[in-house]
C-alpha cells in the first residue's frame, strides 16, 4: 500500500498537463475553424434554418370573346410543395408522402431525381389540385414531414364537352424538351405554360409573374411567421375576335360529325367561330393528364388533338372550281367557253366522268358553277394547264400558310410542274391537270386556306390575314411579328367577279347543288364540293365501308356583294357537299339573326350570356347548350393522289 506522503511522479504530472493542453488546443482550433474559417458557411446555414422563401403563383389572364364575355377563367386550388432546403433524406420520406397524397412512391422518387439538378431553394410542385383529405394530411404531419407545404394555385377552368377546345388550347407543366428551346429558356421546371392553341400562341401575354413570401421557420421547419412578401403579378386578359353566340351555333351544327368549321369577317380577317371534330376536354390538362389518357388521345385514329380547321390537308373537291373560274376568266378563256356535257369526256385517251351520269347538256361558266359540271372544268383545266392554274391558286393563298395566329398551321399543297420535279423527281403529265381542275389529284388545302381564298374572291380580290386575337391591347412585339391588318389585293376583272358571285348565289336555289340549305330572305352565295379519299375502284371493292365515304365541303358568304361573314365547312365522310352547306347556313342564320337583333339561345336582350351553361363548374350536368357529350365516328383517312372522278354534289 502507498502511504499518504507518497506523491505523484513528476513525469506523470507532466504527461497529464500535456494531454490537457492538447485537448484545449484541439478545442480552440475547432472553435477557431467554426467561428472564423467557416463562419460564412454556417451563418448561411443558420439563416436557412430560420427563413424560407415560398412562391406565390400568379394567375393566368382570362380569355374573353369579342364582347368581353369570359371563355376561359381560373379557379383557386391547393398545390402540394416539396421543399428541399433542409438536410432531411427526402427519398426516405417518399413512401409516407406518397401514401398521404395518393401517389405512387416511384413517381415521387422520379420527381426528386428529375429536379435533382435544379437549385435547392426551388421547391418541387408535387401534386396539383389536392383534395381536402390530402390537405388535412399535410397539415397534420408538419412535424414528421416538415418538407411538405401547400400554396394556393389558380387552375384553368375551360368550357366543358370540348367547347372551343382546339382554338383556346390547354396548359401543362413545361417539359425538359421545351426548356432546351430558346423560347422557354427563362422558365423553370414545374412552371405551367400554354401547350397548344391560344394558350400557347399568347403565353407571354396570359402568363403572369410569380411572387414570393419570406417566412420564419424553426429548427424543425415549422412556419413561425412571415417576414416579407413580394406579390405576384397576374397575367393580362386576352380578348379574342370570337363570338360565343356564333361559336355555339357552329358547335351545335357540327355536333358529333368529324370535320371542321370556320367563320370569318372577310373585311378584317377576324375569326368569328372555329370548330374541329372530334374534340377533347382541355380540363383534363388543367392539372396533369395521366399517361393512360394521353396515350388514348395520341393513338386515336380520328386525331382529336388535331385542329382540322388549320391542320387538315385534304382535297377541296368542287369548291376549287371557284378558283378555276377566276383563273379561266383572267386568262380570257372561261367567258367564251361552252361545252356539251353528256356525263363525261375523254382527255389524253382516258374518259373522265361527270358527277351527273346523264350529263348537264349545254354548259357555260354560270351553269358550270351552280350545277358544278365536272366536264366544263375538265375542259377549262386542259386549256389553262397546271402552271397557270397554280399561278392563280398560289396568288390566292393555296399551298402556303395563311398566317393565322395559331401554332402549327399546315401549308397544304398546290401542285405545279416545278413542284413535282422538286418533290418527286418526275415530270408532270398533262392528264394529271384534269384531276386538279375539279379539286382532286395532288391539290390539298386546309379549311382556313380555302375560306381565305374564296373570301378574297368574294371581296373583289381583297385578301386579309385571318386572326383570332384582337390586336387592341397586345404588346408591341406581337403587332410587329404578326401583321393583323395586312391586306393583299389580287386583280380580278369586275365582270368576272360579278358573274362568278351571281352564279354562286344560285347554288342555294332550286337549280343549284344545295337548295335544301337555302334560307328565305337571306342572300347567300356559296359552292359545294365532294372530294374522294380513295379511287372509285378501291371504293367499289369496299362498298359498305363508310370510312371511305367522300368528304363534303362548302364555302359560303352573305351577302353576295361586299359580304359580312364567310363560313367554310369540312364534313369528313359527309359524302354530299349539300350536307356541309346545311351546316354552314345554320351559322350564317345565327349571324343574320343577331345582326337583326333577334334573341338567340345564348344571349338575352341585354347581351349577357349564361356562361355557367358552358363552363364545367362541377355540376356534372351534361344537359347543356352543346347537346351533351360528343360521340366519335369511324376513322376517316385520305390516300394521297386520289384519281379524279365525279363527286356527289
Amino acid at each position: 500500500m502507498f502511504g499518504r506522503d507518497e506523491k505523484v511522479s513528476g513525469t506523470r504530472l507532466t504527461a497529464v498537463q500535456y494531454m490537457i493542453l492538447v485537448v484545449f488546443l484541439v478545442l480552440a482550433y475547432g472553435l477557431w475553424r467554426l467561428q472564423v474559417v467557416q463562419s460564412d458557411f454556417y451563418s448561411a446555414l443558420a439563416e436557412k434554418n430560420k427563413t424560407r422563401e415560398v412562391p406565390i403563383l400568379a394567375p393566368r389572364g382570362k380569355i374573353l370573346d369579342r364582347e368581353g364575355r369570359v371563355i376561359v377563367d381560373n379557379y383557386p386550388s391547393f398545390t402540394a410543395l416539396l421543399l428541399r432546403d433542409s438536410t432531411r433524406d427526402l427519398s426516405g420520406d417518399a413512401d409516407m408522402i406518397a401514401q398521404g397524397l395518393h401517389l405512387d412512391p416511384k413517381e415521387v422518387r422520379e420527381r426528386l431525381h428529375k429536379f435533382a439538378g435544379t437549385p435547392q431553394y426551388q421547391p418541387i410542385y408535387l401534386k396539383e389540385d389536392i383534395t381536402p383529405d390530402e390537405l388535412a394530411f399535410i397539415e397534420s404531419h408538419h412535424n414528421e414531414l416538415p418538407e411538405l407545404d401547400t400554396i394556393v394555385a389558380h387552375r384553368r377552368l375551360y368550357p366543358r364537352n370540348g367547347f372551343m377546345a382546339h382554338l383556346v388550347g390547354y396548359v401543362g407543366e413545361v417539359s425538359e424538351q421545351m426548356l432546351n428551346q430558346p423560347r422557354w429558356e427563362l422558365y423553370n421546371p414545374g412552371d405551367v405554360v400554354g401547350k397548344s392553341g391560344v394558350e400557347l400562341q399568347y403565353n407571354q401575354v396570359l402568363m403572369g409573374k410569380n411572387g414570393s413570401r419570406q417566412v420564419l421557420v424553426n429548427s424543425k421547419g415549422k412556419e413561425m411567421g412571415e417576414l416579407d412578401q413580394k406579390p405576384a403579378v397576374p397575367g393580362h386578359n386576352l380578348k379574342l375576335t370570337l363570338d360565343i353566340d356564333l361559336q355555339i351555333a357552329a358547335e351545335e351544327a357540327m355536333g358529333d360529325k368529324n370535320g371542321a368549321m370556320i367563320a370569318m369577317d372577310p373585311h378584317t380577317g377576324e375569326i368569328l367561330a372555329m370548330v374541329s371534330r372530334p374534340t377533347f376536354d382541355p380540363n383534363d390538362f388543367a392539372v396533369r393528364i395521366s399517361r393512360a389518357e394521353w396515350a388514348k388521345l395520341v393513338t386515336d385514329p380520328d386525331k382529336p388533338l388535331l385542329n382540322k380547321a388549320i391542320q387538315a390537308q385534304l382535297a377541296p373537291g368542287s369548291t376549287f372550281k371557284i378558283l378555276m373560274s377566276v383563273a379561266g376568266w383572267q386568262e380570257g378563256i372561261a367567258q367564251t367557253l361552252n361545252v356539251h356535257c353528256n356525263g363525261g369526256a375523254t382527255f389524253y385517251g382516258r374518259r373522265f366522268g361527270c358527277w351527273v351520269k346523264t350529263g348537264h347538256g349545254a354548259v357555260d361558266l354560270t351553269k358550270a358553277i351552280y350545277q358544278s359540271c365536272d366536264v366544263f372544268f375538265y375542259t377549262l383545266a386542259e386549256k389553262l394547264g397546271i402552271d397557270r392554274i397554280s399561278k392563280y391558286a398560289t396568288a390566292m393563298g393555296l399551298g402556303q400558310k395563311t398566317g393565322i395566329d395559331l401554332p402549327e398551321e399546315a401549308t397544304g399543297v398546290m401542285p405545279s410542274e416545278e413542284w413535282k420535279i422538286r418533290n418527286f423527281k418526275q415530270k408532270w403529265y398533262a392528264g394529271e391537270t384534269i384531276s386538279v381542275g375539279i379539286g382532286q389529284g395532288a391539290v390539298a388545302t386546309t379549311p382556313v386556306q380555302l375560306m381565305r381564298a374564296i373570301s378574297a374572291i368574294s371581296m373583289d380580290g381583297r385578301m386579309v390575314v385571318p386572326h383570332v386575337a384582337s390586336p387592341t391591347g397586345l404588346p408591341p412585339e406581337y403587332l410587329e411579328t404578326h401583321h393583323y391588318t395586312d391586306v393583299k389585293n389580287i386583280p380580278i376583272d369586275p365582270g368576272g367577279f360579278n358573274l362568278i358571285t351571281d352564279a354562286m348565289a344560285r347554288v342555294l336555289l332550286p337549280e343549284g347543288t344545295a337548295p335544301s340549305a337555302h334560307i328565305p330572305g337571306v342572300d347567300i352565295a356559296g359552292k359545294t364540293g365532294s372530294a374522294q379519299i380513295v379511287s372509285l375502284k378501291v371504293r367499289a371493292l369496299h362498298a359498305n365501308n363508310e370510312a371511305l365515304n367522300q368528304n363534303g365541303w362548302f364555302v359560303g358568304f352573305t351577302p353576295r356583294r361586299n359580304p359580312d361573314i364567310i363560313v367554310a365547312v369540312l364534313f369528313e365522310g359527309g359524302e354530299h357537299g349539300k350536307l356541309a352547306a346545311r351546316l354552314a347556313t345554320q351559322v350564317i342564320k345565327a349571324y343574320v339573326d343577331k345582326q337583326r337583333r333577334q334573341p338567340t339561345k345564348v344571349a338575352d336582350s341585354s347581351g349577357k350570356v349564361d356562361v355557367g351553361a358552358v363552363w364545367n363548374a362541377g355540376s356534372g350536368d351534361d344537359d347543356d347548350l352543346h347537346g351533351g357529350h360528343f360521340d366519335l365516328e369511324v376513322p376517316k383517312s385520305r390516300l394521297p393522289f386520289a384519281v379524279a372522278a365525279p363527286g356527289l354534289e
